[in-house]
């Protein structure tokens, strides 16, 4: 990984310049964990529970923000990739091994993100192949042309379409009473429910985020000073991707299990139907069109980078935007070649709704080997200065083995289902 981190002024204060200069990697990342597996799991908890795992989302805003801002931590004050890390400190078997679950983690988004593309396009009279096309072309040539900062802004741009979901929430407008009630009814002895309940916890932290937005911050050129705000970016990416998911269950809630017709939903078209009700039919599926599509695009731009940078840094190849595709070939090459596969394998036709909660559970499972070396990296490879304190420590691993103990339990009570 190129370090380009910058030397500035020691600030201690919020500074509203540095952070419009620093914000970038945890709100794209933020934004491409609400991806389109993300959005069918939310989609699919409101059809079959209703309101019930709504508190789940609150819940998991500061999880998430503390697993990533320990990310964004490593990322600033050693200089070094997640995957570079774990070989400096625990040896080169250890590295494979948790890029392994990246690889699968990244494998398993990339086709539903893919697929999520397809299902617009389909919605929209689209061949999938056209649209498989289009996007794999589109996006190689924007990793070919751009830097790392015309990459993260085209993401932005396209991940802000995401925040159609809200509307469409607040079109719905849901009873407080029945959002209280139901986001207290929660049945735990429920399998079903369990399963689903693992799944948005696998939609929210993903392995391929932390590797990501670890790398992103080296690649962007951020320092210690720029900390402050990298945890603000942080901060506020968390927060909306949760609003995101949240709206996107209230609004299908609204419409199916507040009418009493509870029921899975099988294809991109059903979610579409179940979400779009009170904006009408031609609006409401030209939103859920853009939201799916920004949130699809911006976590494949993510997700294909984070597999290219990552088996870059245990493979030793360079591994970063800022090389030509000349002098990077591996790095371009695993970037083009995981669209490519990822477009073929959509285009031959997957079961979109059932692989996208599916991944989310893998996700959850993963999480052991994720957020245990995490942790044991915040403790290791940390100088002192940046070490987690005695108290926030516990605090943090009490949370992670909460996190890991609840995603196992939930996902293998719901497996077979």
């Amino acid at each position: 990984m190129v370090s380009n981190a910058r030397p500035l002024p020691v600030d201690p204060g919020f500074n509203w310049r540095r952070f419009a200069v620093v914000a970038g990697p945890g709100i794209v990342v933020m934004l491409a964990d609400t991806d389109a597996g993300s959005i069918i799991t939310a989609a699919q908890s409101g059809a079959e529970w209703g309101y019930q795992l709504l508190a789940l989302q609150l819940v998991l805003i500061p999880i998430l923000y503390i697993v990533q801002e320990i990310t964004v931590r490593l990322g600033i004050v050693t200089q070094l990739g997640h995957g570079q890390l774990i070989a400096k400190h625990f040896g080169r078997g250890w590295a494979w091994l948790s890029v392994s679950t990246l690889i699968l983690a990244c494998v398993g988004a990339l086709v539903t993100e893919l697929s999520g593309i397809a299902g617009v396009g389909q919605l929209l009279g689209i061949p999938v192949w056209q649209a498989m096309a289009v996007t794999v072309v589109g996006l190689s040539v924007m990793a070919y042309t751009g830097s790392y900062l015309t990459v993260e802004r085209i993401a932005l741009a396209i991940g802000l379409f995401e925040l159609v979901f809200l509307v469409v929430a607040w079109r719905a407008h849901p009873s407080a009473a029945e959002l209280w009630a139901g986001a207290i009814n929660i049945p735990f002895r429920n399998d079903k429910y369990l399963y689903l309940a693992a799944a948005n916890i696998g939609a929210v932290i993903m392995p391929w985020m932390v590797f990501y937005q670890q790398s992103a911050v080296i690649e962007k050129g951020l320092g210690v000073d720029d900390l402050k705000a990298a945890r603000w970016d942080t901060a506020i990416g968390a927060g909306v991707t949760q609003l995101i998911m949240a709206a996107v269950l209230i609004a299908t809630a609204a419409t199916l299990a507040k009418n009493g017709d509870a029921h899975p939903l099988n294809t991109v078209q059903d979610i579409a139907k179940a979400i779009t009700p009170f904006v009408g039919a031609r609006v409401g599926t030209t939103l859920f069109a853009l939201g799916m599509i920004g949130a699809s695009l911006v976590a494949t731009v993510v997700v294909t980078l984070t597999a290219a940078r990552t088996l870059g840094e245990v493979m030793g190849y360079k591994h970063s935007l800022e090389f030509r595709p000349r002098e990077a070939p591996w790095f371009y090459g695993v970037y083009t070649l995981s669209l490519v596969l990822g477009g073929i394998l959509v285009a031959s036709g997957v079961d979109l709704v059932k692989i996208s909660v599916g991944v989310q559970v893998m996700n959850a499972l993963l999480l052991p080997i994720v957020l245990g070396f995490l942790y044991l990296l915040a403790i290791r490879a940390l100088p002192e200065r940046f070490r987690l304190g005695p108290a926030y420590r516990r605090v943090v691993l009490a949370i992670i083995s909460v996190t890991v103990i609840f995603g196992l339990y939930a996902g293998l009570s719901g497996i077979g289902s």
